[in-house]
């Protein structure tokens, strides 16, 4: 693995902010924001590939496999921020999208600078978390040629599970191990390699992508709403109430009761009060529709025809 990184496009000077350091602060911002804008273009280009990582995570997610996101410094944290995420907006089980962060769970808060160096930690962490075939190993790295990084591919795919990785510079080095490789180059950063900022920004936007949009696809959500969010304290029950009056026209007061009789899962409440039926019958619908709520008010609509 290569040691030399002046060749990256994370690593150049970028021209239009030499003069930085002589800006008021509204001048130094504005310079941010131009350098800002040009992410979603840069990632809009990859696009394609994201939905295959898309697909392909979906897929193993069926297969009851786990989404792994695997990182170190700030691209570890930002693993660590989408997985930690999908507990109270999707519903998800604790382990269903998880991490590993080169120097263990305290570099999410304290960096551990020497622990990316290592292809063997990589390994040794999933190793840790019991790898199996089924699972996928999403490697985020913005220079694309972290060690800790390659080392967790290279072992996933010794042990046969998925894997794609994200970088933000062309041809990475990473990429050669990922069966989805996802390069967004954002071009030189405000800062000179300061990976946290444009470049974070993009990774930040496909891990959106990746967990939002595989969670849609396994019917975690209802037009476009959270359904299967977890309502565990006021301001989630009063966003459950307002989920349901907007997917079935209730009033608040109708939509609050039916909801304390399904112990607020929005999901059985939109469908009881959809199809008339019992919690009981609507969540033997949902069961039988696998989640989905859309499929569940069809597939009673065609039996009562």
């Amino acid at each position: 693995m290569s040691s030399n990184l002046s060749h990256l496009t994370t690593e150049q000077i970028n021209m239009n902010t030499l003069e930085i350091d002589t800006l008021d602060s509204l001048s130094i911002i504005r310079l941010m924001n131009e350098e800002d804008a040009k992410v979603a273009a840069a990632v809009e280009k990859a696009l394609p590939q994201i939905a295959k990582a898309i697909d392909l995570t979906v897929a193993q997610l069926k297969r009851n496999g786990r989404l792994i996101y695997v990182g170190a410094g700030t691209s570890g944290r930002l693993g660590v921020l989408d997985a930690s995420e999908c507990p109270p907006t999707f519903g998800t089980p604790p382990d269903l999208v998880t991490f590993t962060i080169a120097g263990g769970e305290h570099a999410f808060l304290k960096a551990v600078e020497g622990a990316e160096d290592h292809p063997s930690l990589g390994k040794e962490d999933l190793v840790k978390i019991d790898l199996k075939p089924e699972d996928i190993v999403v490697a985020i790295s913005a220079s694309g040629r972290t060690p800790y990084c390659i080392g967790a591919l290279q072992y996933a795919n010794d042990v046969g599970a998925a894997t794609v990785s994200i970088s933000c510079n062309q041809s990475a080095e990473m990429s050669s191990y990922a069966q989805v490789a996802i390069e967004v180059e954002v071009g030189p950063e405000v800062l000179v390699g300061s990976t946290r900022l444009k470049a974070g920004t993009a990774q930040k936007m496909i891990l959106n992508m990746i967990s939002t949009a595989s969670m849609i696809r396994l019917g975690k959500t209802y037009q476009n709403l959270m359904v299967d969010m977890q309502a565990t304290n006021i301001k989630l029950q009063d966003r459950a109430i307002r989920m349901v009056v907007k997917a079935t026209g209730v009033s608040s007061a109708e939509a609050e009761a039916v909801l304390k009789t399904c112990n607020f899962h929005v999901k059985t409440a939109i469908v009881v009060i959809k199809t008339g039926t019992t919690v009981k019958k609507a969540q033997e619908l949902l069961s039988e529709s696998e989640g989905f709520v859309r499929k569940a008010i069809m597939n009673h609509q065609q039996k009562i025809r």
